[in-house]
């Protein structure tokens, strides 16, 4: 495959290696679920649903649209994922999201790093002008999460998206641009070197 977003392996120094989903990580995927707190306003798979989240990821991944990372912790175990979506290449544009990691790694570096590696390669590798995060305005941990990384709010989509459960949901959304990366690469840095 060539594209925009073709498969590769992101490693990090410190706590992360990023590998591209493939079908074979469903026992990994389901075990790292069964260490995830459900929560109302935002998806990640459990261990019932971690073939269905699996096949749903990989029906969206091809090198013009997405591609889903699962990440790996030092030990070996996959604690997470993060995916590049809504890519939109003529414009060097996409999105960072469909984050979750398991609950014994959150207010690590995990997330940092991770962030780290999947900007890093949007503006040093892939060209991009811009890089998005989109949450559910209920989702105080992620926007604040979103907020650490250097990403500054652009605004509020208001009734977004109809949920499964009949609700709407605002989304925020936040962006980084390439003049911006020097700094925030920085940040980011002295994040993980603390």
């Amino acid at each position: 495959m060539s594209g925009f977003v073709d498969p590769v392996v992101l490693s990090g120094d410190r706590w992360v290696r990023l590998e591209p989903l493939t079908a074979e990580h469903a026992p990994e995927i389901a075990a790292a679920a069964a260490d995830v707190r459900p929560l109302w306003f935002t998806s990640a798979p459990t261990t019932e649903s971690a073939q269905e989240w699996i096949d749903g990821r990989l029906a969206v991944q091809h090198p013009d649209t997405g591609l889903t990372f699962v990440v790996r912790a030092r030990d070996g175990a996959v604690v997470g994922s993060s995916s590049y979506c809504h890519v939109d290449p003529p414009n060097r544009r996409l999105e960072i999201g469909y984050t979750w990691y398991r609950q014994s790694v959150r207010r690590s570096g995990v997330n940092t790093e991770c962030k780290l590696l999947m900007l890093g390669h949007a503006f040093d590798r892939l060209g991009c002008v811009a890089v998005e995060f989109r949450t559910h305005f209920f989702n105080s941990t992620s926007r604040a999460a979103i907020e650490r990384l250097g990403a500054k709010r652009d605004g509020i989509l208001r009734s977004h998206q109809l949920l499964p459960d009949g609700s709407r949901r605002d989304t925020v959304v936040y962006s980084i641009l390439d003049g911006e990366w020097p700094s925030v690469r920085n940040n980011l840095n002295f994040r993980l070197d603390r």
